[in-house]
């Protein structure tokens, strides 16, 4: 039986009363919001050429005036350089985009995204989107709220990662 995480802390502060279990209260949210949304754009992407993560790769190529690094994509997704090769290798592969050396650095792969691969998304993404309306109605007026508190959690795990990294 999974316990909501208000019992998950109080079990941890009984077994461990030094713990600090707070961060649980934003994480697990934000876990079970990925979730739920997860849940319901899953129906879209049975048998469609592309997943849903594949599609979010996708967008930022979509409308770029100009080739993307691919250690740009993977730094603003936050996906790792190893990860984002491969996955720019199966929709290489698969005819969504395309990479070309870099003339100013042979290391760095430049991306663009293909006719195929606008054609999916095209396909893919109004679909996903009417999708997360329905489900962010019943947020009405509090949405600016929501939005706001979530831009700022972006901005302080962005900075806290940063942080981290030096």
């Amino acid at each position: 039986m999974l316990f909501p995480p208000q019992v998950v802390r109080e079990r941890w502060a009984a077994d461990n009363p030094g713990l600090d279990t707070s961060p649980m209260e934003v994480v697990a949210l934000a876990k079970r919001v990925i979730s739920l949304i997860d849940r319901a754009v899953e129906p879209l992407y049975e048998g469609a050429p592309l997943t849903a993560p594949e599609v979010d790769m996708l967008i930022p190529l979509r409308h770029a005036t100009e080739p993307v690094i691919a250690r740009r994509l993977a730094d603003d997704m936050g996906i790792s350089r190893a990860g984002i090769s491969k996955a720019l290798a199966k929709l290489e592969k698969r005819g969504f985009i395309s990479r070309t050396p870099n003339p100013a650095d042979r290391r760095a792969a430049l991306v663009t995204i293909t006719d195929a691969g606008k054609e999916a998304v095209d396909a893919l993404f109004p679909r996903q989107l009417a999708v997360e309306a329905e489900l962010l109605a019943g947020l009405g007026e509090d949405r600016a709220a929501v939005v706001d508190a979530l831009s700022r959690l972006v901005d302080v795990l962005r900075d806290g990662s940063q942080d981290a990294a030096r």
